[in-house]
């Protein structure tokens, strides 16, 4: 599934049902319970922080002096950066550069098609469009996100222009595909405040194929990886 991520721009096919298709299929590889297209209004945004703070994962802070605020605490195990574990698996072993870890993009891509394989079981895949810049402007750059954490959807909303605004400029616009689980399968468990793989863990570029796959971090929001497949 994860092998064949290449855009098919300029092909007489439906960029509307690309995209759609693209995610009804990583949901069957990933066991994903349900499917949710992220609209980026803020009743969508206060829904998800009350879902968090239903959750534990945030707490909400005094109202009176700190409006809309939340505390977040994560799992000792995880961390914004992990530098050992990020790769670019560019085609050549020199264009990921001289201070970058690289591996082979096939290799990379068979060891993700196994870790991904079912571990959204339980969880909601959420599409997230998304735009760095303004919308519409001829400087601003265009993506899709999926991921299986709230957390994430409500920080990408935080930090760039998201939601079904976006959907018409990934129908005239190349973008980039960003994919990101926590790696935590529920299999009918209860979930934990902060999901996340404590072991395992991968943060991947492909900058040919403008793709970007994290696998095992409760940190998904991948608006500034982004820059790392940008021609």
């Amino acid at each position: 599934m994860l092998q064949n991520q290449l855009h098919t721009f300029g092909q007489d096919t439906n960029p509307k049902d690309l995209l759609e298709n693209w995610v009804k299929n990583l949901a069957t590889h990933f066991d994903a319970n349900d499917i949710y297209w992220c609209d980026g209004t803020d009743e969508e945004y206060d829904r998800l922080c009350q879902k968090l703070v239903d959750k534990g994962t945030f707490i909400r802070l005094n109202a009176v002096k700190r409006p809309n605020s939340y505390a977040c605490f994560s799992d000792p195990s995880d961390v914004a950066r992990v530098e050992d574990r990020t790769y670019i698996c560019s085609r050549r072993k020199e264009d990921a550069g001289p201070t970058n870890n690289w591996t082979d993009p096939r290799e990379m891509k068979d060891t993700l098609e196994q870790l991904t394989k079912g571990t959204m079981s339980g969880r909601t895949l959420y599409v997230i469009p998304f735009c760095m810049g303004p919308v519409g402007s001829s400087y601003s750059r265009y993506g899709v996100q999926i991921t299986d954490s709230e957390y994430v959807v409500v920080s990408m909303k935080i930090m760039t222009r998201m939601g079904k605004d976006v959907l018409p400029y990934l129908y005239t616009n190349d973008y980039v595909k960003c994919i990101h689980t926590v790696g935590a399968p529920l299999h009918g468990n209860a979930d934990v405040t902060w999901p996340c793989n404590p072991t395992t863990k991968y943060i991947t570029h492909f900058p040919e194929e403008r793709l970007v796959i994290s696998y095992g971090i409760g940190y998904g929001e991948m608006h500034s990886w982004v820059k790392s497949v940008l021609p």
